[in-house]
């Protein structure tokens, strides 16, 4: 694939996948959902494996919102489509360190997790042509690192709430410019 079919590829990618907008705004359930988890009285490996299961209705959330927002789920005639699934899934080896944390240092497997979160936004800089993802990916993680060192697992989660808050509104202004190559 030469470069320009390339661009017009990621760019097709970004139109109509809005830039993965539907995820973020799943994720600000998903984060919603742990900080409600963290504000509960049972033990905190009780929580953390409730958190865990917080995670997974991610995918039928995204499909839900981009029905909900009209965006491309997937697009099949789009070879770089399928890729955005291929880096979310390259998330998953990293959450063996989250797990490593939900036994070794229980109090911060919540900062883990957001810090593995946050990471894993970077290589969606490249494929939506998104400054935002790429800052994101710098953001979220020291940010996640710092409040996690210093604040309960409950404060990080709400401010992982309001984080995917600003992102999604971040996104919502970036993809104002956003044009099809059709």
């Amino acid at each position: 694939m030469d470069k320009q079919l390339l661009d017009q590829a990621r760019q097709e990618c970004a139109y109509g996948q809005k830039r993965g907008l539907h995820f973020i705004v799943a994720s600000v359930v998903i984060w919603a959902l742990v900080a409600i988890v963290h504000l509960t009285h049972l033990p905190i490996e009780t929580k953390n494996l409730i958190t865990f299961c917080c995670t997974c209705p991610l995918m039928p959330l995204a499909w839900m919102f981009s029905k909900w927002l009209g965006i491309t789920f997937s697009d099949k005639d789009n070879p770089l489509s399928s890729l955005g699934i291929v880096l979310s899934v390259a998330q998953i080896p990293y959450l063996l360190i989250v797990m490593w944390a939900f036994a070794a240092v229980p109090d911060k497997m919540v900062m883990t997790l957001a810090m593995v979160f946050g990471a894993h936004l970077l290589p969606f800089g490249w494929l939506y042509k998104s400054r935002i993802y790429y800052i994101m990916s710098c953001v979220v993680p020291i940010m996640a690192l710092l409040v996690g060192l210093y604040c309960s697992p409950f404060v990080l989660a709400v401010v992982m709430v309001v984080t995917e808050v600003v992102f999604t509104l971040l996104l919502l202004t970036e993809n104002r410019n956003l044009k099809s190559t059709n």
